[in-house]
This record gives structure tokens, C-alpha cells and sequence, in this order.
């Protein structure tokens, strides 16, 4: 019987010794849990990335003013074919010169009223003007550019002289908006874990994190958040550099 009694009160103080073990063990790491949940470091991860343009549009525009409607649109027509034969010469098709239609204005009087040596003056003004736009589009953004000046100094020889401005369509922000947030993570992690192995410490998963601010320098300059600081803009026009910022707070430990 004393056998029996010894045996059983050896199991229960091994019983409670582990029970109070176990107890200990789990306080410590629910401790440690909690006061893991206050080491932490926020990081910035960069981003850049290039966009080129899709397309660019070329746009020839010209006018003409007189008092004699019928003689305005003629030297807008003649004007119009000039340049029309000059793009077809130099290889673009018909279907890749658009026109605009042609826009006349009337101005009902001869007259307008400037301010000329501290008097005011009427001077004689054309009553009719007249103005016509042609353009071309091409997918070749580099060739179209370097045709630009060729276009201009090709035009004012044959007295043909026109206003000239040229324009890029650019891919959609939201397509290139995963790679670039995809990349500012990956560095922000980067500058995470070398931190982490400068304090002696793991990274571990990600605590809070925010997109940052978005910015694009180049032809059409784009702004998103508080703070956006562009980075140099690209020295080609047909070129646009969209630039992110991310802010990610890390668990260490």
C-alpha cells in the first residue's frame, strides 16, 4: 500500500513539475509575442521605370485672313493640297494624313480698338479668317520625332510655312502601377533585412504597409500624394519616368 502511495505522489509532483513547466513556457512566449509586437522598423523601397510612347501625332496648322470670303478659303485650299502633296511625297499614305475641317471665322466688323502712344485708335482688321489643320500619326515615336525637323525646314523652303506641334499618347498609369508597387517592396525589403541583420535581428512579415506617392516627369507631368518629389525628367519627349515611394513597416524578430 505505502508502494502504491509513494508511486502515485511521485506522478503527481512530476505531473505538476511539467504542468508548471508548461505554464512558464507559454507565459514566456506569449511575453515575448507581446513584446515582439513593439519591435519594428518602417522603411522606404524606390522605384523607377521608363515609359516610351505608344504613338505621336504630328500637327500642321496654317490660316489666312482677308476681307474677301471666297479668296480666304482658296488660299486655305491651295494651302491645304501644298502640304498634302508634300506628306505624300515624302511617303505617307493617304490614310495616315487626317484633316481637320476647315474653321472660318466672321468677325462682323473692320474694325478694333487698340491703345497706341497713350491714345486709343481703331485699326483695320480682316473681317474673314480662315484655319486648317492637318495631321499624322505614326507607331514609330523615334522616327516620327526625328522627321519632325525635316517636315518644318522642308515646309518654309517650299513657302509653305505652318505651326508644328507634335504629341505622344503614353501607356495607362494602372498598367505599369503593379510592377512599380511590386518593386518598391522588394527594395523596401532589401533596406528591411539590412537593418534587421545590423540590430542582430529577423525580418518578419509585414505590419503595415502604404503605396506611397506617385509621380511622373516628362511631356505630361503627373503628381499622386502628399509630398511626391519627381526625379529628373527623361532628355527624350516621346520618354516618361514614373517614379514611386513606398512606406513598409516590418516585424523584427
Amino acid at each position: 500500500m505505502e508502494s502504491r502511495s509513494e508511486s502515485r505522489s511521485i506522478v503527481l509532483s512530476i505531473s505538476i513539475v511539467l504542468g508548471l513547466f508548461l505554464l512558464g513556457f507559454f507565459i514566456f512566449r506569449g511575453l515575448k509575442t507581446f513584446s515582439d509586437k513593439d519591435r519594428v522598423v518602417a522603411v522606404k523601397g524606390l522605384a523607377e521605370m521608363e515609359m516610351k510612347a505608344t504613338s505621336a501625332w504630328v500637327t500642321l496648322s496654317f490660316s489666312f485672313s482677308g476681307d474677301d470670303l471666297k479668296g480666304v478659303i482658296n488660299q486655305t485650299e491651295v494651302k491645304k493640297n501644298n502640304v498634302v502633296a508634300y506628306l505624300e511625297s515624302v511617303g505617307y499614305a493617304k490614310n495616315d494624313i487626317k484633316l481637320s475641317n476647315l474653321d472660318v471665322t466672321d468677325r462682323q466688323t473692320y474694325y478694333s480698338t487698340e491703345w497706341r502712344g497713350g491714345k486709343e485708335v481703331q485699326v483695320k482688321v480682316d473681317r474673314y479668317a480662315a484655319s486648317q489643320s492637318i495631321s499624322i500619326q505614326s507607331d514609330k515615336v523615334e522616327e516620327l520625332e526625328a522627321k519632325t525637323s525635316k517636315i518644318e525646314l522642308d515646309l518654309i523652303s517650299k513657302d509653305l510655312t505652318s505651326n508644328i506641334n507634335i504629341a505622344y499618347t503614353f501607356p495607362e498609369l494602372n498598367t505599369i502601377k503593379p510592377k512599380l508597387i511590386a518593386e518598391s517592396t522588394k527594395n523596401a525589403r532589401i533596406a528591411g533585412e539590412q537593418f534587421a541583420k545590423d540590430s542582430q535581428a529577423q525580418l518578419g512579415k509585414i505590419k503595415t504597409a502604404s503605396q506611397g506617392q506617385i509621380s511622373i516627369v516628362g511631356n505630361y507631368s503627373y503628381y499622386e500624394g502628399e509630398g511626391a518629389e519627381p526625379s529628373e525628367s527623361p532628355k527624350q519627349n516621346y520618354l516618361q519616368k514614373a517614379r514611386v515611394v513606398s512606406t513598409i513597416v516590418f516585424f523584427l524578430e
